[in-house]
Formats: C-alpha cells, structure tokens, sequence
C-alpha cells in the first residue's frame, strides 16, 4: 500500500494506492485546506486510511512532494514523511512537483508561480534542470507552447502555454511509479526541500542556455 502526499501548493493532497503488477490502483483520495497542514496533515491521513480499512503499518512506501512551492507547506509534509518513515521503518521516493506538472502536461517544460514577478521552471527535455526564472528567461528558454502551467497568474504571463489541473498526490503517485517499480528509493535522511532558492537557480542557469 503506497500514500501519496503533496502539501506544496494552496490546497494539498493526499493519494492511497496499491501497485498491481506494473500499475497503479488507486483506492482513495483526499484533500486538505490550505493554511491548515500543520494541524490536519495527520488527521487527513489517519482519515484516509480509516476510510478504506487501511492499517498505518500496511503503508509500505511513500511517494512525497517536495516542492517547489509554499514553504511551509514543503517543511510540514518533509516533517510528517520522516516521522512516518522512521516510524513504520518504510522507504520514501520524493518527486518534483515541476515534474509531476510536465509530465501531467504532456510537455517537456514546467512553470509554477513563485511569486514576485518569478517563476519556478524545469527543463526535463534532457533529464532535470530547475530554476527560478523571470518571465522574459522563460520565454528564452523554450517555445512558450511546450510549457505546462496550471495557475491564473501564470497563465497571464504566459498566455500561449498549456493550462492543465494542478498535480495531486495521484499525479505523484503516477509519476514515482518507474522508482516504485525498481525500488529506487530516496535517502530519508538526506531528504529536503526542492525550494529552487536564488543560489540554486544561477549553479542551475548553465544547463538552461542554448
């Protein structure tokens, strides 16, 4: 049994799953206010679970969002995964929601408002490239059509790019499931925030120049 979570935009979301063969069958989902995750994370999940018969110690992975996005909605969910994975002694996958976008999008470029006339890109034509750009160096960076957005205020800057849903905790789910299959899991140790920061960015701005 997989949970999926993503507290990375204004409403987060939580996804149960179990893998069937090479598949995905999902079995329920939930959302989850935003401004509220640090108190109703784990009730949602312990909701969840509740409401499809789902013991906390059947969960055997799980798939996290961890960003970009609110920052303390990114910090919640990090907290929540490694309590749980230590706890229940379980592997996580932790997955970009830029990702999870283009791949929901059907495109090969991501773009998520970060606020302050900013942008947080990915470039995923030749692997995973992410950064916070201005508008004008995404425009640069790719034909604005091969974009997948999912916000207004995006899709105001750049009207020609493809407005899909946001991802949830199901397109999460969806897009680890090559690394559930192969079990390549993540270090939860190791594992932090995708917050894209301006230090980021400029180490990152090479591999987007053409």
């Amino acid at each position: 049994m997989i949970l999926g979570m993503d507290t990375c935009g204004p409403v987060g979301t939580l996804a149960l799953a179990q893998l069937d063969g090479d598949r995905i069958c999902l079995r329920g989902e939930a959302e989850i206010a935003g401004k509220t995750y640090s108190a109703m994370l784990m009730p949602r999940i312990r909701e969840l679970l509740d409401a499809n018969g789902i013991g906390v110690h059947e969960i055997t992975a799980i798939v996290v969002v961890n960003g970009p996005g609110s920052f303390t909605g990114v910090r919640v969910g990090l907290s929540a995964v490694k309590g749980l994975v230590e706890a229940l002694g379980i592997p996580v996958i932790a997955v970009s929601r830029l990702a999870v976008l283009a791949q929901k999008g059907g495109a090969k470029f991501a773009a998520l408002d970060a606020g302050r006339g900013e942008f947080y890109f990915g470039d995923y034509t030749d692997g995973q490239h992410e950064a916070l750009l201005s508008v004008e160096e995404v425009r640069s960076a790719c034909p604005e059509r091969e974009i997948a957005i999912c916000e207004d205020r995006v899709a105001l800057a750049l009207p020609e790019a493809r407005v899909v849903g946001a991802p949830t905790a199901t397109d999460a789910l969806r897009f680890g499931l090559p690394k559930l299959l192969t079990q390549d899991f993540d270090d939860a140790v190791m594992l932090d925030g995708n917050y894209l920061r301006r230090a980021d960015a400029e180490v990152k701005m090479g591999a987007l120049k053409r």
